[in-house]
């Protein structure tokens, strides 16, 4: 009785037996939630610096030099903050990988060359970024195609 009892909660767990599926599907919600929580907690982060605060994360006087002008780092960081939040509640996440694109290869470009602080946080930044684009890679195929 016991093999039996075991062997269906095995499959109510996983129905076809399709693990390779299921592991598809985490990667991706945890992939996105971690994209996400980065660039919310930067965003965040960066607005403090705006206002005068004392931010939760030191901010490399390289960065500070990029950002002269407020109005750049509070664009930059309206933008951070806003899809990183449609990362977490899973809304819109081909539009916010969009517009973090050029966002996450600045930051990567700005680390390996100026400030090599948080390099390894930027590669990881591209490789999950990476791979969320490749998820959607039908959604954005259209892009790429010469009309």
């Amino acid at each position: 009785m016991e093999m039996v009892y075991n062997k269906m909660t095995d499959n109510n767990l996983n129905p076809n037996g399709d693990t390779k599926r299921e592991v598809k599907i985490i990667a991706y919600y945890a992939t996105r939630l971690v994209l996400g929580i980065i660039f919310l907690i930067a965003g965040l982060n960066g607005f403090l610096v705006v206002f005068d605060i004392e931010p939760w994360i030191p901010t490399s006087s390289e960065a500070m030099e990029l950002f002269q002008f407020s109005y750049l780092l509070v664009v930059e960081k309206a933008l951070e903050v806003i899809c990183g939040f449609l990362l977490m509640i899973n809304r819109f996440v081909p539009l916010a990988l969009a517009v973090l694109t050029p966002i996450t290869a600045n930051i990567f470009l700005f680390h390996n060359f100026v400030d090599p602080s948080l390099l390894i946080l930027a590669v990881i930044m591209i490789i999950i970024q990476g791979y969320l684009l490749y998820h959607f890679k039908d959604t954005f195929k259209g892009l790429l195609e010469s009309q």
